[in-house]
């Protein structure tokens, strides 16, 4: 494997651990009542644009091109405004057993939008590696022990489908942006807009939060939501686009309820059985299909080598 590829694997692998240990902090934080959807949300935007600023005085300073500043922007609204937000707020509406099988889609759309917009082709090995990822996370979610709560509503569905999609839009579509710059450039500017644009509509939740009421473990519990799932979570992810194909980045989805599952069983919340043992291969499977698969560039350069062995011979 190229160091760089090495890289790019690692650096999504720790961001999605981050991620799946994330999702029982945050139902932590929301089900104490405080702390809205909303103002958990805003928290991570402005801790995360505030972080990301601070961090960029201590690296080489990179100039942004006027049409990229707006790119960032329209980058901004899929891969952290709309993702975000409609996802927490939508899970606020429907139970975390939908929203969990909801978020499966991720690698399927990836694929499938990455034909329209990078031209990568959806090989037999390509989609077999998203299925069999699919079925091992389906599998781990519905062998859970956890009852679903908060009830069932078709517009929280909605909104954990819309997150979804735009996030698969941002893999694909903006892959060519993150390119050209350091993760922290591209956070930084990202975070500031989605600041700016969310603030309208979570003000009132953030100026109700009870401050001074906060426990400890509460303030501990945001700290964890806003720097390591937001701040080194995020800044993990552009190395790992930068490196990898769209798709391959998506699958790391599907970590989320296996890291989830393996901490339930941690704390006694849960047990290991057969069926999160045949999930977890599935997941492990899925993930090597879809990196052994060829890209558009490895296909064209095969087609070309047999070209070239036929004008020879």
């Amino acid at each position: 494997m190229e160091d760089k590829n090495f890289k790019g694997h690692a650096a999504l692998l720790a961001a999605y651990l981050i991620f799946g240990l994330n999702t029982p902090v945050s139902k932590a934080v929301l089900a104490d009542g405080d702390t809205s959807p909303l103002a958990l949300t805003f928290f991570r935007f402005a801790g995360a644009t505030a972080l990301f600023w601070l961090a960029s005085l201590f690296v080489a300073r990179e100039r942004v091109a006027r049409r990229d500043i707006f790119l960032f922007f329209v980058a901004s609204m899929f891969g952290i405004l709309i993702n975000q937000m409609s996802f927490i707020v939508g899970l606020s509406m429907t139970s975390p057993i939908n929203a969990s099988v909801i978020t499966t889609t991720v690698p399927i759309l990836t694929m499938i939008l990455a034909v329209f917009f990078l031209r990568e082709p959806i090989t037999w090995k390509k989609a077999g590696g998203v299925l069999a990822g699919a079925a091992g996370a389906l599998l781990l979610i519905f062998s859970g022990n956890a009852v679903p709560s908060g009830g069932t509503d078709s517009l929280g569905d909605g909104l954990c489908l819309l997150s979804c999609t735009a996030f698969a839009l941002y893999l694909t579509a903006f892959k060519k942006l993150i390119l050209r710059y350091g993760a922290i450039t591209s956070m930084k500017w990202m975070f500031l807009y989605a600041t700016v644009v969310s603030l309208p509509f979570c003000w009132r939740d953030v100026a109700s939060v009870p401050y001074a009421a906060l426990p400890p473990d509460m303030v501990i519990r945001i700290a964890y939501v806003v720097v390591l799932a937001t701040f080194v979570a995020y800044l993990l992810i552009p190395p790992g686009q930068k490196s990898l194909r769209p798709t391959v980045v998506s699958m790391y989805n599907y970590l989320q309820p296996l890291v989830a599952s393996i901490a339930a069983v941690g704390m006694g919340m849960d047990v290991f059985g057969w069926s999160k043992g045949m999930a977890s291969l599935l997941v492990f499977l899925g993930v090597y299909l879809v990196i052994q698969s060829k890209s558009r560039a490895q296909l064209d350069a095969e087609r070309q080598q047999r070209k070239k062995a036929t004008a020879d011979g």
